[in-house]
């Protein structure tokens, strides 16, 4: 198929996806803090995914496989674990920098079980749309430098209206995780593993450490992590993702899975 002409079809596509996620965000502040916000999460997700598969193989008269289910469980654990790790060492290593104090943090089993759900939600949303429409279209028309440039620097503005932000955090999102995911992707060949990441990395952040997540409060959590020092190191009140530290490990991250990707 011309790439040129398959332009429109990718936009529409992109265009259905945020309509749905629209949607499903209207939906889960009608059901707020009940049963019903978890299973319209999961419906979503999957809708979300399904319109996605749905999408490429009417484009590409072939199937989706970077949502092959043979591969669902180990990239997706994969990714978990590398999110989690990742996350894990930003504050480690802001920690022994002597700018990160931890405490005993205050939560529910459900605040828990809600900031999964949600973590899940935006993850399959936003890795969707960066990663299996804008990233995958770039990559096909231009190639995989242009298309990681472009869909990390859309990525990581998008959370420029996020509360606490600055044209810094905003940079430091492109590079540590637009950037890194979009390698992440391109490495696996499969939407599963960048959602993984996505996924443990807001999750640890926010409900295992206490610390906010692109600029936003996400109540409880097993640990208060409290953050004291230079910006540079701690994140300011952005959280940790503005922090050089997060910035240089994502970088890192992302010339790993550049170099696995060529060999």
């Amino acid at each position: 198929m011309d790439k040129t002409v398959a332009l429109w079809k990718w936009l529409l596509l992109f265009i259905l996806a945020v309509v749905l996620g629209f949607v499903g965000l209207v939906a889960l502040n009608i059901w707020t803090d009940s049963i019903e916000n978890y299973v319209l999460i999961v419906l979503g997700a999957v809708a979300l995914l399904a319109l996605y598969w749905g999408g490429v193989r009417l484009i590409e008269k072939g199937p989706a496989k970077d949502l092959s289910l043979k591969r669902l469980v180990p990239h997706l654990g994969l990714g978990l674990l590398v999110g989690a790790l990742f996350m894990g060492c930003v504050v480690g290593i802001i920690a022994l920098c002597g700018c990160a104090s931890f405490a005993a943090g205050d939560c529910t089993g459900r605040e828990i079980a809600a900031a999964c759900f949600l973590c899940l939600s935006t993850a399959v949303g936003e890795e969707t749309l960066f990663r299996g429409i804008l990233f995958r279209w770039l990559d096909e028309r231009w190639g995989v430098v242009p298309a990681l440039i472009v869909s990390g620097l859309l990525f990581g503005f998008l959370h420029l209206g996020n509360p606490n932000a600055t044209v810094w955090s905003s940079v430091a999102i492109a590079i540590e995780a637009g950037l890194m995911l979009g390698a992440a992707y391109k490495w696996s060949g499969t939407l599963w593993f960048p959602i993984g990441i996505h996924w443990a990395w807001n999750y640890v952040q926010g409900t295992v450490f206490g610390i906010a997540v692109s600029g936003q409060d996400v109540g409880g959590s097993l640990w208060q992590t409290a953050m004291e020092g230079p910006k540079l190191i701690t994140g300011g009140t952005f959280g940790a993702e503005a922090s050089l530290v997060a910035v240089l490990l994502g970088a890192a991250l992302t010339v790993f899975f550049l170099i696995r990707r060529h060999r």
